[in-house]
């Protein structure tokens, strides 16, 4: 190899060290010494909580942080650091450091969501927060913005609303606020205080609002999406009010008094069809499914989701549809019930290209012997999705090549 003059050497590191870099998250300090650091140096200090199974958080780490445009917003405001939430074999020393502090803040913080990200200022005062994977560095950069913004910071913007700002446009706005924060804790309270200024309930935003808080019989938008789903349906799309109904029933009437004892199926259908008699055959049809389903009784299972399907299958949507036909793929073995699921499965991407139906749809071919087609479709698969995911189609695609398990 040809030797380099010895003064070109001497200048390589500072070519290294100058090049753009992505966010520069903390490995080593402690939460107590990045509080002390951000206030020395007078930055806000990024945090974003996750949990060592979340795809989001992955991609967050693998394309949006590298970034050199994430590097060049942050690394010059923010303090950033990782905390990871949930606890598992793999953590490294550093990660365990943290088990204390990151169940404090999982607590104070009332954190559900994975990623979710706080900022707190330099003094160490959280002053917004919100959530998510974002798609592009720009986006990302953009909700970032909103932490020196007093008007979007959403932790000034709960302090304003705690001191008694109750004007229907600020309620509204701090509504907004808490759903994009996730804030559980505060959600239903300000946008029910919100809800309660509003003479028309109807109105697509407030329908949207209502749909997000009703959560029980007993909300006051369980029973507008239970007598009036077409109306609901006309604003939010079709099936809406009826999802969300029918799950509050299944969850109510069987998960909630079925968590120990066998389920009486005649008591249930006696009991859901005097109080909800124009939902029961649906409400009883799916809740069977699920009620087997959350107990991983899959012999159960597979019949009840097959009787429901043939029903009620034109009604179900895409992503569900894929989602049902999955679950029978990793859990059931039955040929005639994987027979059902490759029709739900075919259905799902009938009217779209999304890859991830496909790779269902090639899976459960592989299941039940069609290797060739299979791989066919995995390809097809493989071609639409983007460069993160490549990996993953590609080891499935190796597997069956090999005659291995694709499924667990």
């Amino acid at each position: 190899m040809k030797k380099l003059p010895l003064l070109f050497l001497a200048f390589i590191p500072t070519i290294i060290y100058t090049q753009e870099k992505g966010v520069q998250f903390e490995q080593t300090l402690s939460w107590t010494e990045i509080q002390e650091k951000a206030k020395a140096e007078n930055k806000f200090i990024f945090m974003h909580c996750y949990t060592s199974y979340c795809g989001p958080s992955k991609y967050m780490s693998t394309v949006i942080y590298p970034t050199a445009e994430a590097g060049n917003f942050m690394n010059d405001k923010f303090i950033s650091v990782k905390l990871q939430l949930d606890t598992s074999a793999e953590d490294n020393a550093q990660v365990k450091n943290w088990y204390k502090n990151a169940h404090e803040i999982a607590e104070t913080y009332n954190i559900h969501a994975s990623p979710t990200y706080l900022i707190f200022d330099a003094n160490g005062n959280p002053v917004h927060r919100f959530i998510g994977q974002t798609q592009t560095t720009w986006e990302f950069v953009e909700k970032t913005k909103n932490s020196f913004n007093p008007e979007k910071q959403y932790y000034v913007l709960l302090k304003e609303y705690k001191q008694a700002r109750k004007d229907s446009a600020f309620l509204h706005k701090i509504a907004n606020a808490a759903l994009d924060a996730y804030d559980t804790a505060n959600i239903p309270v300000v946008v029910n205080e919100y809800l309660n200024t509003q003479s028309d309930l109807y109105t697509p935003e407030n329908l949207r609002l209502l749909e997000w808080i009703t959560q029980s019989s007993k909300d006051k938008g369980f029973n507008i999406m239970l007598d009036n789903p077409e109306k609901v349906n006309a604003v939010l799309g079709k099936g809406v009010a009826e999802s969300r109904t029918q799950g509050i029933i299944i969850s109510e009437e069987i998960l909630e008094k079925y968590k120990i004892q066998q389920p009486d199926w005649k008591v249930i259908t006696t009991t859901i069809t005097k109080k909800y008699p124009a939902q029961a055959n649906e409400v009883i049809a799916k809740g069977k499914f699920v009620y087997y389903g959350n107990r991983n009784d899959w012999k159960n299972f597979q019949y009840a989701i097959v009787d429901y399907l043939k029903i009620y299958g034109a009604k179900v949507s895409p992503g569900k549809l894929n989602d049902y036909a999955w679950m029978i793929f990793q859990n059931c073995d039955d040929r005639d019930c994987l027979a059902e699921a490759l029709k739900w499965s075919k259905l799902s991407f009938k009217d779209n290209n999304e890859p991830a139906f496909m790779d269902t749809y090639a899976n459960i071919l592989y299941k039940l012997g069609k290797k060739d087609e299979a791989l066919s479709w995995e390809k097809k698969a493989l071609e639409l999705v983007p460069e993160i995911d490549k990996k993953n189609y590609g080891e499935t695609i190796e597997k069956m090549k090999k005659g291995e398990k694709t499924w667990n």
